[in-house]
C-alpha cells in the first residue's frame, strides 16, 4: 500500500475560472481560489503537481470535517471528486450557497 506524501505548496496563482489573483495563505497551502472557490486538478498527492488532468475543479457542495468544513469538488474534465478544507478568507457567501447543495454527489 502506498502512503500519501504531502508537500507544502503555498504560492500565489491566477485563478483560471474567475481570473482573480490569489495570494498565498501563509498558514497552510493555498489550494483553491478564495473568490470563486474553484481549484485545479494538479495533484495526485497534495502538493506533488503530478496529475496530468489539469481540469478545473468545480465546487459542488460543503461537508463538515472535524471542527471545520471541506469544499467538495467535481473535476470538469475527468469528473473525479476531490475535497479541500476551507480557508479563513474564502468567499463566505459562496460557502453559504454551496451549503444549500445536497452532499450526495
Amino acid at each position: 500500500m502506498e502512503t500519501k506524501h504531502f508537500k507544502m505548496v503555498d504560492e500565489s496563482f491566477l485563478c483560471e475560472n474567475c481570473l482573480a489573483e490569489v495570494k498565498p495563505l501563509k498558514k497552510t497551502a493555498r489550494d483553491h481560489c478564495n473568490k470563486c472557490l474553484y481549484s485545479k486538478h494538479v495533484d495526485v498527492f497534495p502538493g506533488d503537481r503530478k496529475n496530468g488532468c489539469r481540469g478545473l475543479l468545480k465546487p459542488i457542495a460543503i461537508e463538515k470535517f472535524k471542527d471545520t468544513y471541506k469544499i467538495i469538488y467535481r473535476c470538469e474534465k475527468c469528473h473525479e471528486i476531490h475535497k479541500n478544507i476551507i480557508a479563513e478568507d474564502d468567499n463566505f457567501d459562496g460557502i453559504l450557497k454551496l451549503m444549500q447543495n445536497p452532499t450526495n454527489y
